[in-house]
């Protein structure tokens, strides 16, 4: 039987830091507001840098800590909804500046659930037997459609990129062990950016409006989305796996809200230890969170032989899913 192992993590965080109290200058806001109704207390800006540098960086930290070579990639996954063009998709652009033999290389825009989505693909690909090492990078660049005059989103979120390389095994017991993804649609307009404007040759007067690039989200809406999918996710991806709550070393969630990810810990009787948070730190980096998370706690030493990992993501489409992952 063909398991998909994760043997690398990478990540490319930008150096800039946007404090609380940086966006106190720019908007009605105060550090105390911000901090308790999001725990967020900085954010990372990606200045005067492109999406595929930040997925580049990432993707040759993830190659090197795996130990392997671009050429030996069978695909390539990028997940991100915040791209630098429409077309060419960003994961073309990353199989060229890899150095990667041409091989199948596609964009998903699941937002905040990419990384979960990807790692889906992936697996299916793997346990098929049509690739055996998959590279998956998240990477986003939210500050470009970040309104920074509505206080209630700019507050959240920022940018980053992480990568995670994946490869075929014959060891059950180790490696990916379910995976679960679901989409609720009829939340769309909950969370959502419009397409990039462009005008219609034909209409009778210009209507483009000059923030309809910007990101717009009812967060009491998304909140309680939030508060129904994840356990959903959760529950499936471990009922699939065979795996109880008491089994869970640690959840790996989106770092969408510190009050959602203390939800978390109190839905499956975790201590918060057990529920990794960096949101403090990096805000909401939407499909990077969660790899940025990953790749964290590898480098620290959290992720040991033989733990039991769940990661959930979850946000614009509306998206959700989850994946329990065995070292």
């Amino acid at each position: 039987m063909i398991n998909t192992q994760l043997i690398g993590t990478g990540s490319c965080i930008p150096e800039f830091a946007l404090t609380n109290a940086m966006l106190e200058q720019m908007v009605d806001t105060s550090d105390e507001w911000i901090v308790k109704r999001t725990g967020v207390r900085e954010r990372r800006i990606a200045r005067n840098t492109r999406t595929w540098e930040l997925a580049l960086g990432a993707a040759q930290n993830a190659l090197a800590d795996a130990g392997i070579t671009a050429e030996e990639l069978d695909l390539l996954l990028v997940s991100t909804c915040t791209p630098d063009t429409n077309t060419p998709n960003t994961a073309s652009v990353l199989q060229d500046k890899l150095g990667a033999r041409q091989v199948g290389a596609m964009d998903i825009n699941n937002a905040c659930a990419g990384f979960i989505s990807a790692t889906d693909i992936a697996d299916s690909y793997i346990r098929s037997g049509k690739a055996k090492t998959v590279l998956v990078v998240s990477a986003e660049t939210l500050h470009r459609i970040t309104d920074y005059t509505d206080r209630s989103t700019c507050i959240l979120f920022g940018d980053g990129a992480a990568a995670a390389v994946y490869r075929a095994t014959e060891d059950a017991a180790v490696g990916i062990q379910s995976t679960f993804i679901a989409a609720d649609g009829s939340g769309a307009e909950y969370l959502y950016m419009e397409a990039l404007p462009v005008e219609d040759p034909f209409a009778p007067e210009r209507t483009v409006d000059p923030k309809a690039r910007f990101l717009k989200m009812q967060g009491a809406a998304v909140v309680r989305f939030t508060a129904r999918a994840v356990p959903l996710a959760i529950d499936t991806a471990l009922q699939r796996a065979g795996v109880s709550a008491e089994e869970i070393d640690w959840v790996v969630p989106h770092q969408a809200n510190l009050r959602i990810l203390d939800v978390i810990a109190k839905r499956y009787h975790l201590p918060k230890e057990k529920v990794y948070v960096n949101m403090d730190r990096f805000g909401n980096t939407s499909s990077a969170s969660v790899p940025i998370c990953l790749d964290e706690m590898r480098r620290k030493g959290l992720l040991k032989a033989g733990q039991t990992i769940v990661c959930t993501g979850f946000g614009g489409g509306l998206t959700y899913g989850a994946f329990v992952l065995k070292l």
